[in-house]
C-alpha cells in the first residue's frame, strides 16, 4: 500500500519504540441499544485513561477501532466523534497517548466476518508499515466483542482466516461473548483460546481493565519474553 499522510508516517517513525497494535472490533448492532452501548463506551474510556496513565504503554500500543452494525467500518479514533473513516492503517491506528475514545452508537444488523476481515486487513497493513520503516513490533492483538450472532454471510470463511493467521503467529485473537450472545460462532475465530463471556454489560469496565493491564504488561516486557496476563475474573470461559 502506498504511504501518502506525512502526518501519520511521521507520527509513527517519531517513536522508536517497539510497537504493540490492536484492533477493537466491536458489535454495535441494534441489540446493544441503551444501557449496553452506554457500558461499552465507558469500558472504552477507562481503557484510554488506563493505558495512558503507562508511560511506555502509553508510547508502544497503538489502537484502531472497527464496529459492525449495519455495516463494517473504521472508526476515527483521534477527534472522539466516532465517524467512520477510510480503512486505511496510517490513520486508523494512533498511538495509545492520543487515542480518544469514540462515542459508538447501535444501530443495524450484525456482519460479524466483515468486520473481523476489516479488522485483520488493517493489521496486516501496519505490520507492513512497521516493517516499511524499520519499527520491531509484538505479535497483534485483535478483540472481538459481540452480545448477539453473525448476520453476514461470510462470517465463517472470516473465521477461518483468523485462525489461519493466529496459528501462522500473525495475531492473537480474543473473542468475548456478552451475556446471551451465541458462543459457537465466537468460538470459531480464535485456534488460540475458547470465547470469554461477560456475565453482564456491567462488566465492560472490567473488561478493558484487564485488557489495559494485558496490554500494559506486553508493552513492558522484553522481546521474546513471556508474558503472563492478568486473571480474568471478570468473565466465564466456555470450554466447548
Amino acid at each position: 500500500m502506498e504511504e501518502t499522510n506525512p502526518f501519520a508516517i511521521a507520527e509513527l517513525v517519531d517513536n522508536p519504540e517497539q510497537r504493540c497494535p490492536v484492533v477493537l472490533v466491536l458489535d454495535t448492532s441494534r441489540s446493544m441499544q441503551g444501557k449496553a452501548i452506554d457500558e461499552l463506551n465507558a469500558g472504552i474510556r477507562q481503557f484510554a485513561d488506563d493505558l495512558k496513565a503507562d508511560s511506555l504503554a502509553s508510547l508502544r500500543v497503538e489502537v484502531a477501532i472497527v464496529t459492525f452494525g449495519g455495516n463494517a467500518q473504521a472508526i476515527d479514533v483521534r477527534q472522539g466523534h466516532g465517524a467512520a473513516i477510510a480503512p486505511d492503517p496510517a490513520v486508523a491506528f494512533v498511538p495509545a497517548d492520543t487515542f480518544s475514545p469514540p462515542a459508538l452508537r447501535a444501530d443495524g444488523g450484525t456482519p460479524m466476518g466483515d468486520a473481523v476481515n476489516l479488522g485483520l486487513d488493517l493489521l496486516r497493513g501496519r505490520k507492513a508499515m512497521y516493517k516499511n520503516h524499520g519499527i520491531p513490533y509484538f505479535r497483534p492483538w485483535l478483540f472481538l466483542i459481540s452480545d448477539g450472532e453473525p448476520t453476514d454471510q461470510n462470517w465463517s470463511a472470516a473465521a477461518d482466516q483468523a485462525r489461519l493467521e493466529e496459528s501462522l503467529k500473525g495475531v492473537s485473537v480474543f473473542p468475548i461473548g456478552v451475556e446471551k450472545a451465541d458462543m459457537g460462532p465466537l468460538a470459531m475465530f480464535s485456534s488460540q483460546r475458547s470465547p470469554a463471556k461477560l456475565t453482564s454489560i456491567g462488566e465492560f469496565q472490567s473488561l478493558f481493565r484487564w485488557l489495559s493491564g494485558s496490554l500494559s504488561a506486553v508493552a513492558n516486557s522484553r522481546p521474546g519474553e513471556t508474558v503472563t496476563l492478568p486473571n480474568a475474573g471478570w468473565a466465564q470461559i466456555d470450554p466447548s
